[in-house]
């Protein structure tokens, strides 16, 4: 019989082999138990690759998209790093959704190819809260790429799809390795009793999740803290309906 510590080297280096790590997984709740519940965990993994994209090919919800990123981003600890092959992101709308800009390291990378090299030497330093990049196309081995860098320092990292041509936008359904997949689209605010424009709000649609549910939800748009929200009418909603049942009961 070999002694335990021949066997517990045997174990790490298969291990380092296979580019795995021992490292707790963890989550980031949304805090909204309808979304967590959902989730594997809880909430958001740490330690994985998400991608994100906008639900139509318009500017409006593509800038839904990059906000819903930032939300998470900001619910990190940490710097974050954004790849982007464009310099259009608006740095105010970033900072209402959370994301401060102290907080943010900007690349301005030409290609994907380029973004997708960033993203990785993010994932692998360990250090960042959170790596966005913004993609058009993502293959399946460069997403391995970049789940297995993120498993190996516990980061999270997203990958914002975005597209110039329509042609580009079908490669949002081809398989990849992300642990979770989502799509926002920008649905009308809740009318107020005077004039002016409620909350944003949008609809979450959670296409893919590793080991977990997919569903949709109508959500109001990150606060300055990031956090998400249900509408007030359907927290009533569902107060009144647990009312109900407890009168039932009783």
């Amino acid at each position: 019989m070999q002694p335990q510590p021949a066997i517990d080297a045997l174990r790490a280096q298969i291990e380092r082999i296979e580019g795995r790590s021992k490292r707790a997984r963890s989550a980031l709740p949304f805090g909204i138990a309808e979304v967590d519940s959902r989730l594997p965990g809880g909430g958001l993994a740490f330690g994985a690759l998400h991608e994100v994209a906008g639900g139509g090919n318009g500017a409006i919800d593509g800038a839904a998209a990059a906000l819903f990123s930032a939300g998470i981003a900001a619910r990190t600890r940490g710097k974050v790093l954004w790849c982007v092959t464009r310099p259009d992101l608006f740095a105010p709308a970033i900072a209402q959704a959370g994301l401060i800009a102290d907080r943010v390291i900007y690349v301005e990378a030409g290609d994907d190819k380029t973004v997708l090299a960033c993203m990785e030497e993010g994932l692998r330093h360990g250090g960042l809260g959170a790596v966005i990049g913004e993609l058009a196309r993502l293959a399946m081995t460069a997403s391995r790429r970049l789940q297995l860098a993120a498993e190996g320092t516990g980061s999270i990292g997203i990958a914002l799809r975005r597209w110039r041509r329509q042609a580009e936008a079908m490669d949002f359904g081809q398989p990849t390795a992300a642990t979770t997949r989502w799509r926002i689209s920008v649905v009308p605010s809740a009318p107020l009793p005077v004039p002016g424009v409620g909350r944003h709000r949008w609809l979450v649609e959670l296409i893919r999740a590793r080991a977990g549910e997919s569903a949709d939800f109508e959500l109001e748009a990150c606060d300055g803290t990031g956090r998400l929200a249900l509408p007030t009418e359907l927290v009533h909603r569902q107060g009144s309906a647990q009312g109900q049942r407890r009168g039932a009961v009783s």
